[in-house]
C-alpha cells in the first residue's frame, strides 16, 4: 500500500472544562466576626445588606453582625423561623432592593439566604452559630416539602466567617451532628466508587481524596472535641468547609452524600423533627459501611467518641422505624445509585439494624 494510502486517525481534540465556584474570604477563630466589615470591603459586596438570622441566632450573633456594619451600610434583618419554600419566597422579597445578603445561624438561615441570593443572583455571606452540618459552606440546600425534604442547587457563600467563640457555645449536640455528618463521608465516597464501577458514573479523585481526608481529621482529632471547646469547634469547621470545597469540586453532593443519607431524608419522612441531619447520616453510615464489607464498628466507636447516637434508640425512634427507612432509601433520589439500591431484603435491613446495638 502506498502512504497516500494510509488512513490516519486523529486523536480526539481535548473538550474538558471546568467552572468551579469556592469562596473567596473564609476567616475562622476566635472573636473573627469582628472582622466582617473588612470582608465586606474587602469583596466590595455594595452598600446594602440584608442579615437572614433567627430569633435565638439573631441574639447570639446576628445583632453584633448588624452592629458592625451600621456604621457604613445599610441593614435590615429578615427573621424566619422555619425553612419553607415561602419563607424563601418571603426572604427574596425583603432582600429586593439589598446589594448582599448575610445568613447568620444554623442551617435554615444559613439555607434561606443560600438560596434566596441565589435566585436574586447575587452574593452571600455565611456566619455559622454552630457547626451542625457542611451546609454552612456548600453549594446545595435542603428544603422540606411535602413527604420529605428535597436537596435544592444554590451557589456557596463568597465568603465565611465563623467565630469559635460563638461556635463553641452551642448546644454539643449540633457540633456532634456535624461531626457524624462528615464522618458519614467514609460511605458516601464507597458509595460514589461503586456507581463509577457499576454505572459508569463520574467521579472525581481530587473531590474523593478531599472528602476522606476531612474525615479523618474528625476521627483523628476526635479527644478534642468536647463540650465547649473552642479548638473543638476549630477542628469540626475546618473540616465541615473542607467538604464543602470537595462538594463545590464535584459539582455536587456526591463526595458527602451516599446511601447514609438517602437513609438520614427516609427517617426525615418517617420520623420528622426528631433526630438531627448529621446524627441520622451518622447511624446511616454504620450501617452501609457494613454492607461495603469496611470496618463498622471503627465507624460506630468514632461517632460515640464524639458523642454522636450510634443506634436508633439513642437518636429516639423505634428500631422498626429505621428498618422501614433502609427499605424506603432506594426511592430516594432514586438517580444516585449507592449500596443501598442493589436489591436489600427486608430481613437483611432488620439484621443490619440489630447488629448497631452489638459490641
Amino acid at each position: 500500500m502506498s502512504a497516500e494510502g494510509i488512513k490516519v486517525l486523529k486523536k480526539p481534540q481535548f473538550d474538558k472544562s471546568k467552572w468551579l465556584q469556592m469562596p473567596r474570604d473564609v476567616i475562622i477563630g476566635h472573636d473573627s466576626v469582628e472582622q466582617i466589615p473588612k470582608v465586606c470591603e474587602d469583596l466590595r459586596t455594595g452598600n446594602s445588606a440584608l442579615i437572614i438570622s433567627g430569633r435565638n441566632t439573631m441574639k447570639a450573633a446576628g445583632g453584633r453582625v448588624r452592629d458592625l456594619l451600621e456604621e457604613k451600610y445599610d441593614v435590615s434583618v429578615f427573621i424566619i423561623d422555619a425553612i419553607s419554600e415561602q419563607s424563601i419566597v418571603d426572604a427574596e422579597d425583603a432582600a429586593s432592593d439589598s446589594d448582599f445578603l448575610i445568613g447568620v445561624g444554623g442551617g435554615k438561615p444559613i439555607d434561606v439566604a443560600k438560596i434566596a441570593s441565589y435566585n436574586l443572583e447575587k452574593h452571600f455571606i455565611s456566619v455559622p452559630t454552630a457547626a451542625s452540618h457542611d451546609g454552612i459552606a456548600s453549594s446545595r440546600a435542603s428544603v422540606p416539602i411535602e413527604g420529605g425534604r428535597v436537596s435544592l442547587d444554590a451557589h456557596p457563600p463568597i465568603a465565611i466567617v465563623a467565630d469559635t467563640a460563638i461556635v463553641s457555645k452551642a448546644p454539643h449536640r449540633l457540633t456532634a451532628s456535624g461531626c457524624a455528618d462528615v464522618i458519614s463521608n467514609y460511605t458516601a465516597i464507597l458509595d460514589w466508587e461503586l456507581a463509577h464501577r457499576l454505572r459508569g458514573e463520574t467521579i472525581s479523585e481530587y473531590a474523593i481524596a478531599l472528602s476522606k481526608m476531612t474525615a479523618e481529621i474528625l476521627v483523628k482529632n476526635a479527644n478534642v472535641i468536647k463540650p465547649g471547646s473552642e479548638e473543638g469547634a476549630w477542628m469540626v469547621l475546618k473540616a465541615l468547609f473542607s467538604s464543602g470545597i470537595a462538594m463545590s469540586i464535584a459539582g455536587s453532593s456526591r463526595p458527602a452524600s451516599g446511601g447514609e443519607h438517602k437513609f438520614s431524608h427516609a427517617l426525615d419522612i418517617l420520623s420528622p423533627n426528631i433526630g438531627l441531619h448529621g446524627e441520622q447520616c451518622g447511624i446511616g453510615s454504620i450501617m452501609t459501611m457494613y454492607l461495603h464489607g469496611g470496618d463498622w464498628r471503627w465507624i460506630r466507636n468514632s461517632l460515640r467518641a464524639i458523642g454522636a447516637p450510634v443506634t436508633p434508640k439513642e437518636l429516639g425512634i423505634e428500631d422498626e422505624v429505621a428498618v422501614e427507612a433502609l427499605m424506603m432509601a432506594r426511592n430516594i433520589r432514586p438517580e444516585r445509585f449507592t449500596v443501598l439500591d442493589m436489591g436489600l431484603e427486608r430481613d437483611c435491613a432488620e439484621k443490619l439494624v440489630k447488629m448497631l446495638y452489638k459490641d
